[in-house]
């Protein structure tokens, strides 16, 4: 006899109710007197979920996260959270309180479970000296101590600190007699994420988490997010990451927000979407008023008066559609050169670079040509700012040498932009670069990187590091060069500022030398990519995207 199974599944509003919602934020809005920083901001997060959250630079994305830690009140709207909810924040401060070794910091959420370790083992030990002496209510305490350690993860978390720290670039039993103390800032920001991803968290909250990171830990922590299921809120300019990990992206625009599902790359066109169809939305509604006050205009005083009188009354309590939201413009930026400059910019000839006691780079022969778009990677530490230097003649060359072409007029952005004249005023330090020009000339070319008004004469000392970005982009297109070193340029931008910069450089007709984690940002732009591995460089004549897969083709073969 045959019996057939027929599956019923359960529907969709079934299994919804499964779903584990971890916050929600309704209508929440922040002002500060008078000021209005945001309004109507509204989204869920439920277990499992990766936001990402974008918007210009000062939209109010960190104060978001304040909002859903606690640390700041909303203006008004309401704040749901799980009971009991514990979230990781990024120490900013990275002070790393009672930790001296890197290892014993990256643990730091752990430091009840580490003291209740050791006193385990110290029980241990006295149960061994006691012996047949050992009384009841030793071994009851010794007992409950084992039993609180293993229901707070005792028997885990040495793997966990050890996974995370090895995945950052930390030698995990290095870091275990390493002092906090030895850090660089570089390394000081990785031991705060390992911190943060370690602890014993419902919901991460990783603010710029890929800013320390290079490309081989980025991609770490791309695959560490996705395998361990993390419920993750993220605020980052990195698009490739954005797209690797997030399942929802929260758009703060206009002081309000929207979301939607999906990865940065699937935001993008239904962002244009939803505005094309607000705009048509708009458009049928104007040509709808239009329509009925003309009606309305010739029958008033005629014999259809009291249907136009009915007409204008519903027409009054219209509500009237606004356009899309949109921000202040991004900035305008657009470089020119002065001259063309030779085919060959920068001659590289058996070039040593070495620091004190370490060698960089050695005995790399390259040519540089004109129109290049070379992109620069290596892990962090590798040389590649003194790799710069040497090639820009600031630093003297170990051995080989590096020569400049003719005709050649190079322009540094530097990652630390250590060369803004901090005590000079914005419009001052335009005016220096042009001396003939007047008031009106520098403040148009400082509105075009989003500067206006008073605003101009700030000090630039007082800038935010997004805000000293774009001044140090304003004062490098006055140079017009032909050739364009970039040291991690888009590391204070926001997105739309990126790509902003993505565009010029797409139009410019000289060269450019890249440092970049920004993977997105390196695909679109880079035509060749000098790589580090160990104290060489590798040539690859060819698109990062094709570098990219050329790689792991490569680490593929070695792991076989």
């Amino acid at each position: 006899m045959l019996i057939a199974l027929v599956f019923t599944f359960p529907p969709a509003s079934f299994l919804q109710a499964f779903i584990v919602t971890l916050l929600s934020i309704s209508n929440v809005g922040i002002s500060f007197g008078a000021t209005e920083l945001f309004k109507n901001i509204t989204f869920t997060i439920a277990e499992g979920e990766r936001w990402g959250i974008i918007g210009r630079n000062g939209a109010g994305k960190t104060s978001i996260f304040k909002v859903i830690t606690g640390d700041l009140s909303p203006t008004v709207g309401n704040v749901a959270r799980k009971p009991g909810l514990r979230h990781a924040l990024l120490d900013q401060h990275r002070a790393f309180e009672g930790a001296t070794t890197v290892w014993e910091a990256g643990a730091a959420a752990w430091r009840e479970v580490m003291v209740l370790e050791q006193r385990i083992a110290e029980q241990a030990m006295q149960l061994g000296e006691l012996g047949e002496q050992v009384t009841q209510d030793f071994l009851e305490r010794f007992g409950h101590d084992q039993e609180r350690f293993a229901d707070l993860g005792g028997y885990i978390y040495h793997s966990r600190v050890d996974a995370v720290l090895q995945g950052l670039g930390f030698d995990a039993e290095e870091s275990k007699t390493r002092l906090v103390s030895s850090l660089s800032g570089g390394e000081r920001g990785r031991v705060g994420l390992a911190a943060q991803l370690i602890a014993p968290a419902d919901l991460l909250l990783l603010d710029e988490p890929t800013n320390h990171l290079d490309l081989d830990t980025t991609t770490w922590l791309q695959e560490w997010l996705k395998d361990a299921d993390e419920t993750v809120i993220v605020v980052s300019h990195d698009r490739a990451f954005m797209d690797a990990i997030c399942t929802n992206i929260l758009h703060i625009e206009a002081r309000t927000s929207e979301s939607y599902k999906g990865n940065y790359s699937q935001f993008v066109p239904q962002r244009a979407e939803r505005r094309l169809t607000r705009e048509r939305e708009m458009e049928k509604q104007r040509a709808y008023v239009k329509k009925e006050e003309e009606y309305i205009r010739r029958n008033m005083a005629g014999v259809n008066s009291f249907q136009a009188k009915g007409k204008r009354k519903r027409l009054e309590r219209l509500p009237r559609l606004a356009p899309p939201p949109g921000d202040p413009a991004a900035m305008s930026l657009n470089f020119e050169t002065a001259e063309r400059g030779g085919d060959q910019v920068i001659a590289i000839d058996e070039l040593r670079v070495e620091v004190p006691g370490r060698v960089l780079v050695d005995d790399f022969t390259a040519v540089l040509r004109r129109n290049d778009f070379v992109a620069l990677v290596g892990p962090n530490g590798a040389g590649k700012s003194s790799f710069i230097s040497t090639l820009l003649g600031d630093r003297a060359a170990a051995s080989g040498q590096a020569r400049m072409g003719g005709s050649i007029t190079p322009a540094w952005f530097r990652q630390d932009l250590s060369d803004l004249p901090l005590r000079m005023s914005m419009f001052d330090a335009i005016q220096v670069q042009r001396g003939t020009w007047n008031r009106g000339q520098v403040q148009n070319h400082l509105g075009a990187f989003g500067f206006t008004g008073e605003e101009v004469f700030r000090e630039i000392g007082t800038l935010s590091g997004g805000e000293r970005a774009r001044m140090a982009l304003a004062l490098m297109t006055l140079l017009r060069a032909n050739l364009l070193v970039l040291d991690e340029p888009t590391n204070h931008l926001d997105v739309e500022n990126i790509e902003v910069l993505e565009d010029a450089l797409d139009e410019y007709e000289g060269t450019v030398l890249l440092v970049s984690h920004d993977r997105a940002f390196l695909r679109e732009v880079a035509t060749r990519v000098w790589s580090f591995e160990g104290t060489g460089l590798t040539d690859f004549d060819g698109p990062c995207i094709e570098w990219e897969e050329d790689r792991a083709q490569r680490a593929a073969t070695a792991a076989r």
